[in-house]
């Protein structure tokens, strides 16, 4: 009889503190629906106060180069399809390389893959990228999805949305044209076949082999023809003399990248490039929007060609690591912190603004036409970060951040709602705002979910100071990404529009 009393004693505890369990899970998810729903609240407050009214002229946005078509799969999927039986040891080596072969593509997916990281890589085996467009064909029609792609389209299709008057910078077939608005005016030749991008999509969690995925995230493949040469360029610049627009767009450079020109070529149109933006008069905005880069000659010569003639500065928190490195230390940078501390992003932006701000001062007299950067906005996975100048042309900077957080979250889950049920907060309630010691903390709450401050930069060996305004805006995490390929482009297009 003991014996059941005890069982009975130790059945009625279990069943006490199951029922607690539960209880104490239901009120944490409560907990986080308010927390969520109190700051989506005040993002979207934000986000209308800064809507242009009906008697505003649209704003003029130019924006270059180039245009594709986007066939997203799955990359499990895939890979499971097609590659099952050989999943790669990863060789980091390789993942700076462009992909001959099967072998290299393995090793380079699974690279980017495991750290959660965004790649694009061009296929120089033209037989091989074919191939896998054709394994792709294969796939259930259901899982496979084509779209119109490239950086400056896809920007150019938000822009609009945002309400602005935009001319674009591209080369299309016929097919390709009608997915553009009709609203978008086109500067570019009609070609017989758009250049195709493989996306390979995959959700945090999924694996390959022994590998999972701690975010989601994309790595591209192309075997472009006509990207890499910028052929739109020279329509565009004749195209601007009459346009006039209040903000040049500079996007799809990274087509560039590792691909085989004839020695030359490649600095030619990178100074046609040039010549563009230095033709535009100076109350014209001029914005580089970045993307993944990994041979280093090309970073320099973006460095020598691009950097030094734009306003403002788009990037994830990959390419801010590569370009802080390519600043200080001549060199590159491949996986980075897939989510790394608000601290650590806004140090590294300090230091590519103040790299930028030295070139600037050391350089301007001999070369007059040189810009200085007085924008950076950085789109992570939890949170949107943007530097301005003090009172420079740049307004709303709270508004913009707050806009492109927002743009984070629709454009992924695929849906202009945002569902507080669906979403996800990585960042916390403070942080730092700097990885030094005794660095002040910013709190979001429902009175301040946009955190903004003014400081001080010093740079140069005369220690000269400049005054910038930071606002760091959390992003309401999709829980279940649809679509990532072309999120940054999207972002930082809606931050752009919010500060013309």
């Amino acid at each position: 009889m003991r014996a059941l009393k005890y069982m009975g004693w130790v059945t009625s505890c279990s069943v006490f503190t199951a029922f607690i369990s539960i209880i104490w899970q239901a009120f944490q998810s409560l907990q986080a629906l308010n927390k969520t729903t109190v700051l989506l609240t005040g993002l979207l407050a934000i986000e209308s106060s800064v809507k242009r009214s009906a008697f505003e002229p649209a704003p003029k946005i130019a924006v270059g180069y180039g245009a594709c078509t986007d066939l997203q799969i799955n990359a499990t999927e895939f890979l499971d399809t097609f590659y099952k039986m050989r999943v790669p040891n990863v060789n980091p080596d390789l993942a700076a390389n462009d992909v001959n072969n099967e072998n290299e593509l393995l090793q380079s997916f699974v690279y980017y893959f495991k750290n959660g990281a965004a790649a694009e890589r061009v296929i120089a085996n033209g037989t091989l990228f074919k191939q896998l467009i054709a394994h792709a064909k294969q796939l259930d029609k259901e899982r496979i999805h084509w779209y119109m792609g490239g950086n400056a389209p896809l920007m150019a299709v938000r822009f609009v949305m945002e309400g602005a008057d935009v001319l674009l910078g591209a080369h299309m077939s016929k097919k390709l044209r009608p997915l553009l608005p009709k609203e978008i005016r086109l500067a570019g030749d009609e070609i017989p076949d758009d250049d195709i991008h493989l996306i390979l999509e995959y959700k945090a969690g999924d694996r390959w082999g022994p590998y999972e995925a701690p975010r989601a995230n994309r790595y591209i493949l192309h075997n472009d023809k006509n990207n890499p040469h910028l052929r739109s360029v020279e329509q565009l610049t004749d195209a601007l003399k009459q346009y006039q627009p209040q903000l040049l767009v500079v996007s799809g450079l990274q087509m560039m990248d590792m691909f085989k020109f004839s020695p030359g070529v490649r600095e030619a149109r990178l100074n046609q490039v040039k010549k563009q933006l230095i033709s535009q008069p100076r109350d014209t905005l001029q914005h580089f929007e970045l993307a993944s880069y990994v041979e280093l000659k090309l970073l320099q010569q973006l460095r020598q060609y691009v950097l030094p003639y734009v306003d403002s500065l788009g990037m994830n928190e990959q390419e801010l690591s590569n370009l802080r490195e390519v600043l200080q230390h001549g060199s590159t940078t491949l996986a980075t912190d897939w989510n790394p501390r608000v601290a650590n992003t806004l140090d590294q932006m300090r230091q590519v603004f103040i790299s930028l701000l030295e070139d600037y001062h050391t350089k301007r007299e001999a070369d007059t036409q040189r810009r200085v950067v007085s924008r950076i906005h950085v789109h992570t996975l939890a949170y949107q970060a943007i530097m301005t100048i003090a009172n420079s042309k740049w307004k709303n900077t709270r508004g913009a951040a707050a806009k492109a957080a927002l743009t984070a979250h629709r454009y992924v889950c695929k849906s202009q709602f945002v569902n507080p049920e669906s979403v996800m907060l990585v960042l916390d309630d403070s942080f730092a705002t700097s990885a030094q010691e005794q660095a002040p903390r910013m709190r979001m709450s429902a009175a301040n979910p946009v955190p903004c401050w003014q400081e001080y930069i010093q740079f140069g060996p005369s220690r000269q100071r400049v005054e910038v305004e930071i606002c760091v805006a959390p992003v309401l995490v999709c829980r279940v990404a649809k679509k990532t390929a072309g999120a940054g482009d999207n972002i930082s297009a809606s931050g752009l529009v919010a500060q013309l």
